[in-house]
C-alpha cells in the first residue's frame, strides 16, 4: 500500500493479527493509510496467525524462524532496503534482522519494544516464572473474548464497537492455545547481546500510562542501541493506533522523511454528509427497543465501514443518524449510495441523505467539533408570505444516482451546496 520510497515493513505482534479483518476497525485503517501516504507500506499475519497457515501449539515460529521470515516477506514484495517497524513482540525479531542483515536495513523503529521480560540478573524490572503462568493461563481462558482490552486500549475500553471487533479479531487471528504458546515464548525471549550490534539508526517510542510493556523496557532498548533516539508519550494504550495516535504517526513521518508534517489548518474545504434511518420510531415501537438498538447498531458499523472504504470521516453519531466529512462530493454520494444498498436486505432505507460542500472550521481534533456556516434548506419551491421565493434562483444541474437525486447548487454567497434527495420524497429540483 503507497508508493514510497521508502518501504516499511511492519513486524508485528504476532498475535491479534488479522491482515483483512484489521480494515474494519477505522483508527486502525486511518493509522494504515497514514503510514501509507508516506512510505511504500508492508504489512503481513505471522505464521500460525491470521491468513498466514496454522501452526500447532508446540510449533509456534521460533526466533530464527521469524527472522527467515522478515527476509522472505522482503525478498517477496521485491524491498532490497526497507525502513523496519517492530511493534511489540515485533521488535525483537526486528533487532535480530537489523544485526544479522544491516544491508537490507534502512532504518529501525521499535514501538514498546523490549530486550527482555523475565526477571534475571541484570534486569529485575519483569515478571517471575509464577506471573508468566498466571498470564499464559489467563490468555487461554478468556481469549476472543477481549477481556484483556482494558490493559491493551484502556481509552478504547469503553466502545462497544471497538469491543466487539477486538474480540472478533482475536477470534480470527489464532487458537486459544495458539495464542497462549505464543505469549509463552514472548517471556523466552533475551535479545540483550544484539543490541550492540545494531548499527543502523534508530528510533524507539514508549507509552508511559501503559502498564502491560513498561516504558523502562524502551528506555532500556534506547540506552543500549548506539546512537538510538528515544521518544515517550503520556498515552495508557499499547496500541498505538487507539489514544493519540496523531503523535506517534507525526514522530515516524519525520523519522521516515526528515521533515515534520504540517499541522492541519482550521479550516478546509469539505463535503458534509447526513444520513439517518426514516420512520425510526414506528420501527422502534414495532419491533421494541432492544431489537432496534441491534438494528442501530448494525446501521452505524454498516456506516463506518462505508466510511473506510470511501476514505470519509466519522464527526458524530446521534440516535439513528450519522454525520461524517469528506474531500470530495463524489466520494460523500458514493457513501450515501452504498449505505443505502446495504440497508436493502433489511428492507430499510435511509431515507434522508444530505451532503453539504462548503468551508468548515475545526476547532479542535480533525473530524471533531465540527462547525458549518449557516445556509437555510432550500424552500421546496413554496413562497414566502410576501410572495418572493425563499431563495435565489439556482445554477447547476440535476442528475440521477440510482434511488439519489443530486442537485449541485451555487449560491450567491460563494458555496456548493449538493441535497441528496429519496426519489419517494417527491422534490424536484430548482430549475437550472
Amino acid at each position: 500500500m503507497g508508493s514510497g520510497p521508502p518501504d516499511l515493513l511492519v513486524v508485528g505482534p504476532g498475535l491479534n493479527a488479522h491482515v483483512d479483518y484489521a480494515w474494519m476497525e477505522p483508527s486502525l485503517a486511518r493509522f494504515m493509510r497514514r503510514l501509507a501516504s508516506f512510505s511504500r507500506l508492508v504489512v503481513y499475519d505471522n505464521r500460525g496467525v491470521g491468513l498466514s497457515d496454522p501452526v500447532p501449539g508446540s510449533a509456534t515460529p521460533t526466533m530464527d524462524q521469524q527472522v527467515d521470515d522478515i527476509r522472505a516477506i522482503l525478498d517477496e514484495t521485491g524491498c532490497q532496503r526497507a525502513v523496519l517497524a517492530g511493534n511489540a513482540a515485533g521488535c525483537a525479531p526486528a533487532l535480530v534482522f537489523a544485526a544479522t542483515h544491516p544491508g537490507r536495513v534502512e532504518s529501525l523503529i521499535l514501538l514498546s519494544g523490549y530486550a527482555r521480560i523475565r526477571a534475571g540478573a541484570g534486569y529485575p524490572q519483569s515478571l517471575d516464572q509464577a506471573r508468566i503462568d498466571q498470564i499464559g493461563e489467563a490468555i487461554l481462558g478468556s481469549w476472543g473474548t477481549g477481556a484483556d482490552l482494558d490493559l491493551v486500549a484502556p481509552t478504547m475500553a469503553a466502545d462497544d464497537n471497538f469491543r466487539r471487533w477486538y474480540a472478533q479479531l482475536q477470534r480470527v487471528s489464532a487458537s486459544p492455545a495458539t495464542a497462549a504458546a505464543m505469549t509463552r515464548l514472548w517471556y523466552e525471549v533475551d535479545v540483550r547481546s544484539v543490541l550492540p550490534a545494531i548499527q543502523v539508526p534508530t528510533l524507539v517510542i514508549a507509552r508511559a500510562g501503559n502498564a502491560m510493556l513498561p516504558a523502562h523496557h524502551s528506555r532500556y532498548l534506547a540506552d543500549h542501541i548506539a546512537g538510538a533516539k528515544y521518544v515517550e508519550f503520556p498515552d495508557p494504550d499499547l496500541l498505538y493506533f487507539a489514544g493519540n495516535a496523531d503523535q506517534v504517526l507525526d514522530a515516524i513521518e519525520e523519522w521516515v522523511t526528515g521533515s515534520r508534517p504540517l499541522p492541519s489548518p482550521d479550516r478546509f474545504l469539505g463535503t458534509v454528509l447526513f444520513v439517518d434511518v426514516a420512520g425510526s420510531t414506528q420501527l422502534a415501537a414495532e419491533i421494541g427497543d432492544s431489537r432496534f438498538r441491534e438494528l442501530i447498531e448494525g446501521f452505524h458499523q454498516l456506516v463506518r465501514r462505508q466510511l473506510d472504504r470511501y476514505h470519509g470521516r466519522l464527526v458524530d453519531t446521534a440516535g439513528d443518524g450519522a454525520l461524517a466529512v469528506f474531500d470530495s462530493p463524489a466520494r460523500a454520494i458514493a457513501c450515501a449510495e452504498a449505505v443505502r444498498d446495504g440497508t436493502r436486505p433489511r428492507r430499510r432505507d435511509p431515507r434522508h441523505r444530505r451532503a453539504h460542500r462548503g468551508p468548515g472550521r475545526r476547532p479542535g481534533r480533525p473530524g471533531r467539533d465540527l462547525r458549518l456556516p449557516h445556509h437555510p434548506r432550500p424552500g421546496r419551491g413554496r413562497p414566502d408570505p410576501a410572495g418572493k421565493p425563499r431563495h435565489p434562483p439556482a445554477q447547476g444541474r440535476a442528475r440521477f444516482l440510482g434511488g439519489l437525486r443530486s442537485h449541485q447548487l451555487s449560491t450567491r454567497c460563494g458555496h456548493e451546496l449538493g441535497d441528496l434527495i429519496d426519489e419517494r420524497r417527491g422534490c424536484t429540483p430548482s430549475p437550472g
